[in-house]
Formats: C-alpha cells, structure tokens, sequence
C-alpha cells in the first residue's frame, strides 16, 4: 500500500478520540529523529511527550531489552519477583528525592500509577477526599479524569466521575489576576501566595481534613502548560498538608527522570513527598510506570489489593535499568543543562526582538521542559494582552512541522512545550532553534 493510501487508511480505521499532531505514518526513530513510511526525516522535539528521555531506539536500552526477550517476557508480578524488577528498584532507590522513598509498585502507565497513588493514600489514611491543581493533568482513565483539571475535552461526556475530588488553584505568576492588578509589584519573583491561602480555605469550606486524604499535585504542571512554582509554594503545600495529617502526592510522571535538569523536580526546591508517581523516562518507550512510598504506607495495603496483568513488566524493567545506567554513564544531567541554555538563548532572544518580540508573553522552565507563552485575546483575563490574534501558538506549530521540527502546544492558552530528548546534541538544538526562530518570523510577518 503506498504511503499515502496508508496514512489514508489509518485515519479511517484508528479511533477518532485519538488526536494527533500530523496524519503521517512513522517508520524509524534514531536519537532525536524520527522517519515517515515517505522517506520524511524529522527533528523530534516532543521525545514522545517526554517519554523518549535518552531519545529514539538508545542502543544500550535496546540491548537490554531484546536480552530479556530471549530470557524471560512476562513474570506475572502477582505470582513471583522477577530479576529485572529487584535491580531496577535497587537502581532507583539512590536517586529517590528524599531516603524515605524505599517501597516500589510498578505498573504500566502514568495514569494507572496515579490511581495507584490514590488508592495507596486512601487505604492508608481511611479518608476519601483528594485535593488537585486547575490545571493539573493526571490522566484520562475514568479515575485519572476527575483529577485531571487541564482542559474540559479530557472530560467533556464522560460524567459521573470519581467523587470526592476538589481542585485548588496552582501559582500561575503569568496569568494571575492578582499579580496582573499590581501594577508589576507581584508575579513569579515576588509571589502573593493566594494559591496557598485557597488550598486552607478549601479544607475549611469543603474538605474537611478529616476526610482528605491526599494533595496531588505536579511539581511543574505539564499539560497544563509547563508552569514552575514560585519558591516557597511547595514548601508551603508541604506544611499545610503535615498540620493536617494529610498526604502529599507529587506527580513526576511528565517532570521526572532528568527531564527538569534534575533526577526528579521536587529536588529543586528540597520536598519530601510521601508517595511519588513515576512514567515516561522511566523506561525510554517501554510501558512502565510507578509509584514509590515509605515502606510504612505501603504496608497498610493488604496483599492482593494491588497488581495487574502486565505491570512491572520484565523487558520493560530490564530497559529501566539500562536507562539508569546510560543516565550515570552518559552524564545527561549535564548534556540537559548545556542545551537548556542554549534553548532559552534562543527563545529570549526571539522575545527581545523588535520583529517578533510583541508576540511572546512568556518564557518558562526548567532544564528541558520549556514552555514559550503567546500574546492572546482568546482567553478573558485581568492580566495586560497584547493586540495580537488568536491561534499564533498553532500556527507557529505548523510552520515547525512544515520545517520538519515536531513541537507541541498545551495548556488552554497560546503555549508551545519544548521536550526534546535529553540527549539531543548541540547541532541538532542549533538546527531547532533556527527553525523555531524562522516560524515566528514568520508568523510575526504574517500577522
């Protein structure tokens, strides 16, 4: 079947739900390049949506998966331990955010390890209530969607859902109305910490906590547009939740395993969270996700109450470790730091131009999950807008993809996220960013 008859027949067969950046149909992946069954070569700055950290095809993760392939595929963790799933744990537990996190289960995706969590957390506290962040994303099962509070087409249909979820505000600095009243004497640098007050207001008028079990939240919110907490927020979550007996959940699924410059985020700013989530990076491609706690917590769960078919997979456990090993060997923490600033040179750059300057709104991140804010009437706000269309986030994308750069946007304002492999290389971000530079020129030109 020719290539374009394929992709042809793809669209008419593949779920409609599914939403797609490109109708093309993808072949290969090498490093931070991925093929198209048209011979299409493409610079690859969506790492999968931050899942290919060590980028596409690594060759020592596929060594060691195809090793296991030949040796043992599905040990049934419900029925025995398997030897890939005790060394990756024994990989893990040194690069844990605080030494408490010693007790793993592991599953498949980031979702399911998310229902993980809230089980663990209402099994060990006997309370019901979650609390979550606007703009957090956690999933889209029928469980991870009450959490989920990014964007309503997660949602839109699929009501009733899971009960006992309440939702907090998340320091947005960008889009905060009482930072865009202050005449510039508040925002990220000098925060007003309502969030916090909201989150002790909400535990007086509608969760009490005693009935909370759980604060869950992203360390830097990921679909909901790679906003990083101002200093002190975490923290702040961190005591609200110990003066109320309350467990603090950190979602690293997106933000973990190098992506943020760091191991996992919460290292940033020194907080220990009780049950950490963990996904993408973990296995460089292979479905395996996670959670870790103290080993306290995880003891209150009876035996049998957790498990599932495929979770903990041998091949993609073997692949985890593999990834442990390449991000020690290969010193990518640094390589991530190297071509963080060489990005955020890129997108300063564009914002101080007199060319296309007027179009950015926002530059924000950490390490490489950056996210590059647009100017926009689309969305009512108190802060300033510039007069600039709606749609310039989208547009820009087009023009990267017509370059041959896959990019992404997010959140529910003009926001484009920057995730490409931790390992991409000095010429391969130089090569993205001048094709970045150009589509906003473009698009600055055009408007």
């Amino acid at each position: 079947m020719a290539a374009a008859a394929r992709a042809a027949y793809g669209v008419q067969h593949v779920a409609k739900g599914i939403g797609r950046l490109a109708n093309v149909v993808l072949t290969k992946g090498q490093g931070s390049y991925v093929w198209t069954n048209e011979g299409r070569k493409m610079l690859d700055f969506t790492a999968g949506i931050g899942v290919v950290n060590l980028g596409h095809c690594h060759p020592k993760v596929t060594e060691a998966a195809q090793s296991q392939l030949g040796n043992l595929v599905h040990a049934q963790a419900n029925i025995a331990m398997h030897e890939p799933m005790l060394s990756l744990i024994d990989h893990l537990k040194p690069v844990m955010p605080h030494p408490s996190l010693d007790t793993f289960f592991f599953w498949n995706s980031g979702a399911e390890a998310v229902e993980a969590a809230i089980k663990l957390a209402r099994m060990a506290t006997r309370r019901q209530n979650v609390i979550v962040m606007q703009g957090s994303y956690h999933g889209r099962t029928i469980g991870t969607m009450a959490l989920t509070k990014s964007k309503t087409v997660y949602g839109a249909g699929f009501a009733p859902f899971m009960p006992g979820v309440f939702a907090s505000p998340f320091p947005y600095c960008t889009q905060c109305a009482v930072a865009g009243a202050s005449g510039g004497k508040l925002g990220f640098d000098n925060c007003c910490m309502d969030p916090v007050h909201e989150l002790q207001v909400l535990l007086k008028q509608q969760s009490t906590p005693a009935d909370t079990a759980a604060v869950l939240i992203e360390p830097v919110l990921g679909e909901g547009g790679y906003v990083v907490p101002p200093a002190g927020f975490l923290a702040a979550v961190r005591k609200v939740c110990d003066d109320n007996g309350i467990l603090l959940i950190l979602d690293e699924v997106q933000s973990g395993f190098g992506r943020t410059g760091r191991y996992f985020a919460a290292e940033y700013w020194g907080v220990r969270p009780d049950i950490m989530v963990m996904a993408k990076g973990i296995a460089n491609g292979l479905p395996l996700s996670g959670i870790v706690s103290r080993k306290e917590l995880m003891d209150k769960q009876n035996p049998g109450s957790m498990g599932g078919t495929y979770g903990g997979n041998a091949v993609a456990c073997a692949a985890g470790v593999a990834c442990a090993q390449v991000m020690k060997e290969e010193k990518v923490l640094d390589n991530v730091a190297a071509r963080s600033k060489q990005l955020l040179e890129t997108l300063h750059g564009l914002k101080a131009s007199p060319k296309t300057g007027h179009l950015i709104k926002d530059i924000r991140g950490l390490g490489l999950m950056i996210g590059l804010e647009f100017n926009s009437p689309s969305f009512p706000t108190l802060t300033p807008q510039s007069n600039v269309p709606a749609g310039i986030a989208s547009k820009v994308q087009a023009k990267c993809l017509q370059n041959d750069l896959l990019t992404l946007t997010t959140s529910i304002y003009e926001t484009i996220r920057f995730i490409p492999p931790l390992t991409v290389s000095e010429e391969e971000m130089r090569v993205g960013c001048e094709i970045l530079t150009q589509a906003v020129e473009d698009v600055a030109r055009e408007t």
